[in-house]
C-alpha cells in the first residue's frame, strides 16, 4: 500500500512561514533574486581525469620533497658521520657510482647548481609573480634576491674550500709548491679537501625544499578566487577570505596569472621534486665512495648552517628583505579552521568549558584543555575534511536534527499511550 512520502525538511514552525519547510527540494532556481541567493556558495567546476592524475602526481611529489625538514637535516648529519666513518675503515663494494666518470657525476653533480637554478629560477619567478598579483617590482625586490643569496653562498663556500685545500696541502713529489703545477706534472696533491660534492648536494636540496613551499595549498587560491568573486557580486563584506583586501585590478591580475601559469608551475615543481630526489641519491654515493669522514661532515655542517641562517632566521624576520617563500599580496597558507562540534549533536560528549572558573576566577586548567581536545577529536569528517564548514551550517543542521528527534520521540510516546 502506498504511503505518504515524508518531507525531507521537517516542519519546525507554524503559520505561513512554515509552509516552506515542507518542500522536498532546495529553494532557488531561475526566479530567485540576488538578495535571496546571498549566502550560497558557487560550486567548483567538474574535475577531469587528466586533472585528477596531475594532482595525484603533485601529491606524491609533495610527500617526497616536503618530508620533515628538521628530521631530514638530522639524517644528513647522522648519515654523513656514520656511513662515512664505516667507509673509512671498511671500504664498501665498488659499484657504478664509485667511478668518478659515471654519467650522473659528470652531467649532474659537476654542474649541480646549474641544474638547480634551471628549475629554481622560473619556479620562484612565476610563483612569486602570481602571489604578488603581477607586481613585478615586489617580486624582484622581495623574492628573487633569495636565489641570488643562495648562489652567493654556493660560490663563496666552494671557493673557500678550494683555498683551504690549496693552502694547507702538499704535492706527493717534492719540487712543486702549487696544486696546479703538481697536477700538471701528473702527481697527486694531498690536502684537507672539504667535500664540495656533499656541500652542493645538501645545499641544493635544502634550497629546493624551501623554495618549493609556495606550492603548498596552491590549489586553494582557485577556491578563494571563486568565493571572493561571489562575495563581491552579492556585496558580502563579512567574509574571512584572504583575498578580501585586494582591489579589483589585483583580483583580475591574480585570476589571469593563476589560470595561465599554474600548469607551468606544477611542471616545474615536479622537476624540482625529481631533482631533489636525485641529489639525495647522489649524496649517498658521495658518502660511500668519496672523501674522508671529517671532510664530508664539515661540508654538511656548513650547508646546514647556511640553510638555517637564511631560511629559518633571516627570511622569516619581519622588516628584513627578502621575504620568505610564499609571502605575497595575500596569505593563502593559513592553517585549517578548527571546527568545534555543538554538544547537542548525537555521539558528542558534553563540552568541558575552558573558561570555567574556580573560586579564584582562574580557568579550569589541564582538565579543560583535555576536554576541548577530546571534543575536537570527535568532529565528524569525510576523507579528512569536516562535514560542517562553519558554525552557522553546523548550528542549522543541529537544530534540524534535534527537531526531528523530538518529533520521533513524541510519536513514540503517542504510540505507547495508544498501545497501553
Amino acid at each position: 500500500m502506498a504511503t505518504k512520502r515524508r518531507p525531507l525538511r521537517p516542519n519546525l514552525g507554524s503559520g505561513p512561514s512554515s509552509s516552506s519547510s515542507n518542500m522536498n527540494f532546495r529553494p532557488g532556481g531561475p526566479d530567485i533574486t540576488r538578495s535571496e541567493a546571498k549566502g550560497t556558495r558557487p560550486t567548483a567546476a567538474p574535475t577531469s581525469i587528466r586533472e585528477i592524475l596531475v594532482m595525484g602526481v603533485i601529491h606524491l611529489c609533495k610527500k617526497t620533497i616536503f618530508f620533515n625538514t628538521d628530521l631530514k637535516v638530522a639524517l644528513y648529519l647522522g648519515s654523513l658521520f656514520i656511513i662515512s666513518l664505516i667507509g673509512d675503515f671498511l671500504p664498501f663494494p665498488k659499484t657504478y657510482f664509485a667511478r668518478s666518470d659515471n654519467l650522473f657525476n659528470l652531467y649532474f653533480v659537476k654542474i649541480g647548481w646549474g641544474w638547480t637554478l634551471l628549475f629554481l629560477v622560473p619556479f620562484a619567478v612565476l610563483s612569486s609573480y602570481t602571489i604578488t598579483c603581477g607586481d613585478h617590482k615586489r617580486m624582484l625586490r622581495h623574492h628573487l634576491p633569495r636565489v641570488l643569496i643562495a648562489t652567493f653562498f654556493w660560490f663563496f663556500w666552494t671557493k673557500l674550500f678550494n683555498v683551504v685545500e690549496t693552502s694547507y696541502g702538499r704535492c706527493t713529489t717534492k719540487g712543486f709548491a702549487t696544486k696546479s703545477s703538481c697536477l700538471k706534472a701528473g702527481h697527486l696533491w694531498q690536502g684537507f679537501d672539504i667535500s664540495g660534492h656533499a656541500f652542493i648536494l645538501i645545499h641544493s636540496s635544502l634550497v629546493l625544499i624551501e623554495e618549493a613551499r609556495p606550492i603548498i595549498k596552491w590549489e586553494s587560491i582557485k577556491e578563494h578566487l571563486r568565493n571572493e568573486l561571489h562575495n563581491r557580486s552579492v556585496s558580502e563584506t563579512s567574509s574571512s577570505n584572504p583575498l578580501r583586501y585586494l582591489n579589483e585590478e589585483q583580483i583580475r591580475s591574480l585570476q589571469f596569472l593563476y589560470t595561465r601559469l599554474t600548469p607551468i608551475i606544477r611542471t616545474l615543481f615536479i622537476g624540482m621534486a625529481a631533482l631533489q630526489l636525485l641529489w639525495d641519491i647522489m649524496l649517498v654515493g658521495t658518502m660511500l665512495y668519496y672523501h674522508r669522514m671529517i671532510e664530508k661532515v664539515i661540508s654538511g655542517i656548513v650547508a646546514i648552517l647556511t640553510w638555517y641562517f637564511t631560511y629559518r632566521f633571516w627570511y622569516p624576520t619581519n622588516g628584513l628583505l627578502p621575504d620568505a617563500p610564499g609571502n605575497g599580496s595575500f596569505y593563502y597558507q593559513r592553517d585549517s579552521f578548527v571546527f568545534k562540534r555543538p554538544t547537542h549533536l548525537p555521539s558528542c560528549t558534553p563540552t568541558v568549558q575552558a573558561s570555567s572558573s574556580n573560586g579564584n576566577g582562574k580557568s579550569g586548567g589541564p582538565g579543560a584543555t583535555s576536554g576541548q581536545s577530546q571534543q575536537q577529536q570527535q568532529i565528524p569528517t569525510f576523507m579528512g575534511m569536516p562535514l560542517f564548514t562553519n558554525a552557522k551550517a553546523a548550528s542549522t543542521a543541529a537544530s534540524l536534527l534535534k527537531a526531528e528527534q523530538q518529533r520521533r520521540e513524541q510519536q513514540q510516546r503517542l504510540q505507547t499511550s495508544v498501545d497501553s
